[in-house]
Parts: structure tokens; C-alpha cells; sequence
């Protein structure tokens, strides 16, 4: 028979894993907004979705605190996005979406990353 240190490390793991596959069946639930969702969307809600992701950078930021380093997402983020509005980012956003409909179906967080902040990253060296 197992001791008391023996059942409460296995109990223990047992928590631990179904803790785990807790956080995973959350993570698959999260949507993931497309371009094709976004040229739906009013001005209003892309502000809205817009300021979400602002928010996340910032709390990541307070998050990382004085350990973040340059390489960070969250600081390349902000660098790369220097000097944009919350009007240019949309009117950005919705021009490609507009001009390359093929691309549609793509993640807008993936599209603002590849066609605003990664080119911004350069520019702000």
C-alpha cells in the first residue's frame, strides 16, 4: 500500500493533469476573428477589437514589468506600431483585406502582425 506522500504526489499529478486538459479545451474555444469578419464589422467594433488588442499588449507589458527585453512580442508590438491611431490601424487593415480578397479567411492579429507591425518594425529601427 502507497504512504501518505506516495497518494497525495499522485493525487497531486491527477489535479495537475486534469487542470491541464482544462486549459486546453479553453484555449480551442477561443474565436479567432478573420478578415472576412472584420469587412462585416462596423467601425465601431473594429475600434473595439482593436483596443482589445491594445489592452493585451499593455497588460503583457505590465506583466513582463523589468524583466521584458526587446525581443519580447509584446515590446516588438508596441515598437512596430509606433506612431499609428487606432483610425489608421482600421483604414490599414480594411485597405489590404479590400485589395487582396484571397487573404480574407486569414486572422486580422495575423494580418495586422505581418502587414503593419513587422514593416513598422523595420521603419523604427
Amino acid at each position: 500500500m502507497a504512504s501518505k506522500p506516495q497518494w497525495r504526489t499522485l493525487l497531486s499529478l491527477t489535479f495537475l493533469s486534469l487542470a491541464m486538459m482544462g486549459n486546453v479545451a479553453r484555449a480551442e474555444s477561443i474565436p479567432i476573428v478573420t478578415g472576412q469578419q472584420w469587412m462585416q464589422s462596423t467601425d465601431e467594433q473594429k475600434k473595439a477589437y482593436l483596443v482589445g488588442i491594445s489592452n493585451l499588449i499593455d497588460v503583457e507589458r505590465a506583466y513582463a514589468g523589468n524583466t521584458a527585453n526587446s525581443n519580447d512580442i509584446a515590446q516588438r508590438f508596441g515598437k512596430g506600431m509606433q506612431g499609428q491611431t487606432l483610425d489608421s490601424v482600421r483604414q490599414g487593415l480594411d485597405g489590404y483585406y479590400a485589395a487582396n480578397p484571397t487573404m480574407i479567411q486569414h486572422p486580422v492579429i495575423e494580418t495586422l502582425w505581418f502587414q503593419m507591425v513587422v514593416p513598422g518594425l523595420k521603419k523604427n529601427q
